[in-house]
């Protein structure tokens, strides 16, 4: 066959294939059309539009993430200050329309709990502020250097229970601790010991108990505080994010000792390391024991060879 004949069916075989890619691509569609966003989450169908992803429902997060929800924001005044024995921290919580909130819904027998946590877990504060009529909440702190998390626990009235949180930078020269990695269920305070029985279960409730002793005796006649035997907060490792821990039983009830053991009923989302602080009361004072806590299966440490 000669040359200009083989260059005439080259061309004539090219426009074959050209014409047959050409009707496969008006019979499929080209990537990013109707046709193809069909097949993604949103599940629509050509042609017709798309509904937007719905935005993460605020109801969905652990609590203390967020600074603000459902039209309300904690705004703290100021939000950094010099490390002094007694500095004063103020805060407003404010409403969907702006304005500082003044109405909330007694919870634990406080309108609110202010909890403050150095983000190595080497500093924890429960105080209650006091609230002004124009709805500024104030409270003195003594806080070393470092940056902290402050959460406001509180019900809005007319709002359902919520905690916000917003960052605290305390000025100094500091040294960030390193927060425990292994179980801590033993806590010794002021002569005090208390051991934390029961295991955080990832997605689903489960029960914690801490039992009060002094001098290897059971305390059996811990006081009232928050409407409680005992108040516990907990913290998941990494974002600090605040999750829920309900008391079971309350004092006065006719089956709630007052003590050696406290139990709560605890839920926890993931997996992972979570810090616990309980105040408890007794001889007047109240006290803190801290304790660490592994839910579900701890993650194996990291190790050189993995990048290599």
């Amino acid at each position: 066959m000669s040359t200009p004949v083989r260059v005439v069916a080259f061309l004539a075989a090219l426009a074959a294939v050209f014409g047959i890619t050409l009707a496969a691509g008006r019979v499929i569609g080209p990537v990013g059309s109707a046709s193809a966003s069909a097949s993604d989450d949103r599940h629509g169908h050509a042609g017709e539009p798309q509904p937007e992803p719905e935005p993460t429902r605020a109801g969905s997060l652990p609590r203390g993430l967020q600074v603000s929800q459902d039209g309300y924001a904690l705004r703290l005044d100021p939000d950094a200050f010099a490390a002094a024995p007694r500095g004063e921290l103020e805060l407003v919580i404010e409403g969907p329309d702006g304005k500082p909130v003044t109405e909330f819904t007694t919870q634990h027998e406080k309108e609110l709990h202010l909890i403050v946590v150095r983000r190595d877990f080497s500093g924890f504060r429960h105080v209650h502020p006091t609230r002004a009529d124009d709805g500024t909440w104030s409270t003195p702190l003594d806080l070393a250097p470092g940056a902290w998390r402050v959460f406001a626990d509180m019900a809005p009235a007319g709002a359902e229970p919520m905690t916000l949180g917003a960052d605290l930078f305390v000025h100094g020269s500091y040294t960030p601790m390193t927060a425990p990695q292994k179980d801590v269920r033993t806590a010794t305070v002021d002569g005090y010991t208390v051991t934390l029985e029961g295991d955080l279960v990832p997605g689903t409730d489960s029960d914690v108990t801490l039992s009060v002793s002094r001098d290897g005796a059971p305390v059996t006649d811990l006081q009232p505080y928050l409407g409680a035997y005992g108040h516990l907060v907990a913290l998941r490792g990494g974002d600090l994010a605040y999750l829920h821990v309900h008391p079971e039983g309350e004092p006065g009830d006719g089956s709630t000792a007052p003590g050696p053991d406290i139990t709560f009923g605890t839920s926890v989302p993931t997996s992972g390391t979570y810090r616990l602080f309980l105040d408890f009361r007794h001889g007047g004072v109240v006290r803190t024991a801290a304790f660490t806590v592994t839910a579900g299966t701890p993650l194996e440490p990291w190790k050189e060879d993995r990048f290599q």
